[in-house]
C-alpha cells in the first residue's frame, strides 16, 4: 500500500513576501520539509534571518528583489530561480496588502496599489511561473487568500474584493493548466497573529471579538497553522486536489 507522503526532497519552491510574517513561517517548513527556497522580498537586502534559517536546516535559499507591484521584478525573479537552480516546482503566492478604510474613505491610490500586489502581482508570478512549469510538466501553485474572500469584513471591502477574486483565479488556472501536471489551489486563513495583525489584535475588545467569531476553536491562528495548509497542498498527499480553497479559520465561515 501506498501511504501518503507529505515531504517536497528536492524541490525547489518560491515564496513571495517571505521576510515576515506567513511568507517566513511557510518559507521555513517548507526548507523543513526537504524543499530549496527562494524569497521574494520587497528589499533583498532585509530578509529578517530567513536565509540564515533555511540554510541551517541544510536546505539552499536564494533572496530575490521582487517588488510585486514591479513586473520587471517578478519576470527576473521567477526567471532567477530557474537559473539558479534549473527548476521551480512550488510557487507560493503569499505577498499581500490591505490598507483598512471605510468603503467611502478609500482612495484611488489606495484601491490601485492593493489591486496591484494582490491581484496583479499574484497573476504575474503565476504567469511566469506556470510557464516553466509546463515546459516542465509539473508544479504546485498556492494563492494565500483570506477569509475576507468568503465573508465580508468592514472597512475591507477592496481588500475582500482581491480575495474573492483570487479564490476564483485559483479556480480558472487550475482548469487551464492541470492537463500540464499542475495544481493550482487557495488557502484562506482568518487572522493570524503576524506582525501584520499586531496592531489591530493589540485592541483587547478587537481581539475578544475575533475570538468569539472563530467559533469552533476560539483561538487566534498562528504563522504555523497556514504553512501547514500550503505544505500539504504542495506535497505528493495533495496531488488530486486542484482549484480549491482550503479555508484555515477555526470555524469563521461556518458560523
Amino acid at each position: 500500500m501506498n501511504f501518503p507522503e507529505f515531504r517536497v526532497d528536492g524541490k525547489v519552491a518560491l515564496v513571495t513576501g517571505a521576510a515576515r510574517g506567513l511568507g517566513h513561517a511557510i518559507a521555513v517548513a517548507l526548507a523543513h520539509a526537504g524543499a530549496d527556497v527562494a524569497l521574494g522580498l520587497r528589499d533583498a537586502a532585509e530578509d529578517g534571518g530567513l536565509g540564515a534559517e533555511i540554510a541551517a536546516l541544510g536546505r539552499r535559499a536564494l533572496p530575490l528583489q521582487m517588488d510585486m507591484t514591479a513586473p520587471g521584478q517578478i519576470a527576473a525573479g521567477v526567471q532567477a530561480v530557474v537559473d539558479r537552480f534549473g527548476r521551480i516546482d512550488i510557487l507560493v503566492n503569499n505577498a499581500g496588502v490591505s490598507p483598512g478604510n471605510p468603503a467611502e474613505d478609500v482612495t484611488e491610490e489606495d484601491f490601485d496599489r492593493t489591486l496591484a500586489v494582490n491581484l496583479k502581482g499574484t497573476f504575474l508570478a503565476s504567469q511566469a511561473a506556470g510557464r516553466a512549469m509546463i515546459r516542465q510538466g509539473f508544479g504546485r501553485i498556492v494563492n494565500v487568500g483570506s477569509q475576507a474572500g468568503e465573508v465580508a469584513l468592514p472597512g475591507e471591502s477592496v481588500y475582500c474584493m482581491t480575495k474573492a477574486a483570487i479564490a476564483h483565479l485559483t479556480r480558472c488556472l487550475a482548469v487551464e493548466w492541470g492537463r500540464h501536471g499542475i495544481t493550482v489551489n487557495n488557502v484562506a486563513p482568518t487572522f493570524i497573529r503576524t506582525p501584520g495583525t499586531e496592531r489591530a489584535l493589540s485592541d483587547p475588545a478587537f481581539e475578544a471579538d475575533v475570538v468569539e467569531r472563530i467559533a469552533a476553536l476560539h483561538r487566534i491562528g498562528e504563522p504555523v497553522d497556514v504553512a501547514g495548509a500550503v505544505l500539504f497542498l504542495v506535497s505528493p498527499a495533495a496531488s488530486l486536489v486542484t482549484g480549491h480553497t482550503l479555508v484555515v479559520d477555526g470555524g469563521w465561515t461556518v458560523r
